[in-house]
Formats: structure tokens, sequence, C-alpha cells
């Protein structure tokens, strides 16, 4: 069992009995409480939903309109990946270079904001949100992110303003309220050591935000998630909400590399590492490819065995990302040659259920609630 664990909740939102008369329709989804947690039974507990950024497959990413759609279609987490402004506001945006997913290019009186930076070691050039005031800010609308990709969410471009942690977290809780449900928050720190290095420290301002709407619990419907390591631990004696470390399926998390540490994100994987993890967060969030592995034709193959490992330190495993079209499935569930078709997502979603999976980041949450629904009507009817 985790150190964490021991004086937290996991990540799931409903316990074993629960998920099984979810499956019966007997209960709603998503209405456990951290009481109904079944910590010893991992893979008996119904795994999560994670919106990521939103519904994102229906609307640009990181909109309020994305997170309002992912919670009409029935996930149970919506995700706003956060960056500071030049005023020391958290936004949701997906990275800092905000050209991709805002018409800021479009706005001659910002032309001079575009500048060339260097972020975990990689050359950017673009507008920043470090260098917007949330004023200057809330005057840009988004656009999506892909329209090559899915250019029926470009319908939507122009529409919505950049939204702040504030406004997401307000949101969640009117959203709980009317659906009757709890509708919980997994916002991501981005660049933590980028951040610290220009004065705009992400970790003081996320727990301000929480602690004023009265979520800095290990039962708080929130799970804060990062690529780093330095940061979350520095969470772990700031806050009592759950923490989550991401790990790719490959390189190394970026404070780690320029500490001269040379652990990997293998090396945290690993059952060693998994202990280490384990002294300061609740779960991981995998790379799908780390619990499913895939051969050199690109199918998944045989789970890896990074679930089991890490259930027996106590910590949870969510993965990201699934998306419907065939370009990020695997070769064995896509279906023809078109890259932005959509395969057989629900193949590859109730792959990585029967690999024990405790939560399941997707662009198109219907298509998790979907397969989740299927794969408990299926345990429950084994279960007799």
């Amino acid at each position: 069992m985790s150190t964490r664990g021991s004086r937290s909740t996991r990540l799931h939102v409903i316990g074993p009995l629960a998920g099984l008369a979810l499956a019966a329709g007997l209960v709603p989804l998503g209405a456990g409480s951290a009481e109904a947690h079944d910590r010893g039974s991992h893979h008996q507990a119904a795994p999560v939903v994670i919106a990521h950024r939103g519904a994102s497959g229906y609307r640009p990413e990181h909109t309020l309109e994305a997170y309002r759609v992912a919670i009409r279609q029935g996930a149970d987490f919506i995700e706003p990946d956060l960056v500071p402004t030049k005023d020391g506001v958290l936004v949701a945006r997906h990275e800092n270079e905000i050209s991709t997913t805002t018409d800021v290019a479009q706005h001659p009186e910002f032309a001079a904001r575009r500048a060339t930076k260097t972020i975990d070691g990689v050359t950017v050039t673009g507008w920043f949100t470090e260098d917007f005031t949330l004023r200057e800010l809330k005057t840009l609308r988004a656009k999506e992110r892909l329209p090559q990709v899915r250019p029926d969410n470009t319908a939507y471009d122009g529409r919505f303003e950049v939204p702040t942690f504030e406004e997401v977290l307000d949101l969640a809780k009117r959203a709980s309220r009317r659906e009757g449900r709890t509708i919980s928050v997994y916002p991501e720190t981005k660049h933590p050591t980028y951040f610290d290095s220009i004065g705009l420290s992400l970790e003081e301002p996320l727990v301000r935000t929480l602690r004023r709407h009265g979520l800095n619990r290990p039962t708080s419907p929130v799970i804060v998630q990062s690529f780093e390591t330095g940061n979350l631990r520095d969470l772990s004696r700031m806050t009592r909400v759950r923490l989550a470390q991401l790990v790719d399926a490959a390189g190394a998390p970026y404070d780690l590399r320029a500490a001269g540490d040379p652990r990997t994100y293998a090396d945290l994987v690993t059952p060693r590492g998994l202990r280490e993890i384990a002294r300061y967060a609740d779960g991981i969030g995998a790379e799908k490819k780390v619990v499913l592995p895939r051969d050199a034709a690109g199918a998944t193959g045989a789970p890896s065995s990074v679930v089991r490992d890490a259930h027996r330190v106590g910590l949870d495993v969510h993965v990201w990302t699934v998306r419907a079209e065939n370009q990020f499935l695997p070769t064995n569930f896509r279906r023809g040659t078109d890259p932005n078709a959509h395969g057989d997502v629900r193949g590859e979603l109730l792959a990585l259920l029967d690999a024990g999976v405790d939560g399941i980041f997707s662009d198109f949450p219907d298509e998790a609630v979907q397969a989740r629904k299927a794969w408990l009507r299926d345990r429950y009817r084994q279960a007799g």
C-alpha cells in the first residue's frame, strides 16, 4: 500500500459492488463517494472516464463548451491543462504557446508579442500565455487544434474564450448539482520547471484556488497530475488532494533531465520506481503503450506487468489518450486506410479495460462511457 494511499482515497469513482450494480442500471454513473471505495480490490472497481481536454473530439479543446459536452456524455472527470498568465492566473490551455489553439495571430495589436523561447529544452516560436494578462487573453477566441483531422470542430472556431481554472471548477460544481452526480476535475501542471525559472510557479496558485473552493481533502473531487516529479513531491506537502504521476512511453521527466538524473519514464514504471512514486502520489497516468505494448507492426499484444505492479503498491493506473481516428489507434483496431476516419475505438477501450486499468483519458468520452457500460455488464453476467 502506498504511503500516500494510507492517508488518501484512491482514484476510483465507485467501488466494486456499486460498479456491478451500475452495469445492471441500479446506480447512476459516477454516483459513488470516497467512502464507497474498496482500496484493496483495484481490478473490481469501476474504471473512471476522463474527458481529455473536454470532449475534444467534438469541440475545440480546453473550452467550457468542450467540458460541458463531456459532462453531458457521462464523463466522470474533466481535464484542464494549466498554464499561467503574465499576472499569475491559471488558465486552461494544452500549451503555453497558443497560436494553434487561439486566433492570436489574427490580432494585430499582439503581433509584437510573437517570440521564440526554449521550453523544456525545445525551441518554440509563437505567442505565450505568460506574455499576456488575463484581460488580454480574454480578448482571444479558441480554435480547433487539429483542423485537418477534425474539420467538423472548426465550425466552433471563434466562439469560445480561454477559460480560467476557477471557471472550470465553477462549471464542475454547477454541473454536479444539475446532473445529480459528482463531476471531478483532473488538472495538469504544464512545464513546472520552466515556469519556476521565470517566476510564475504553478503550485502556489493551484493550491490557493483549490483551498478557496474547499477542495483540499483526500476525498475532494480533484486529482492533480504532472509529467515532472519534483512539483508533485512539492504538492504532496502542500495539499491533501490526490496526485498522479504522468508517465510517457519514451523519454524522461524534464526536471530529472535538467538535474542530471539519468532515470527515465521506463525506470519509473519498474517495481522499484513504482514504490518510489507511491511515496508521493496516489496513481500513475500512463501512455497507453505502457500498458498495452505494440509489436513491430503497431498492433497491441499482451498487457505489460505495469498495472499489476502498480496495484501491488497501492497505485491506480489511468491511461491516455484514446482517440477514435485511425492514425491514433493501434493497427489491429484501424478500419480502412483513411488516417482521419474512425476505427474500432470501442475495441481498444475494451482491451484497456480488460488489462485492468482504473481509468481512461479519451477525446471521445461518450465512446469510453459506452465501452465501460458494455464491459461492466459483461462482468455482471459473469458474476451471476
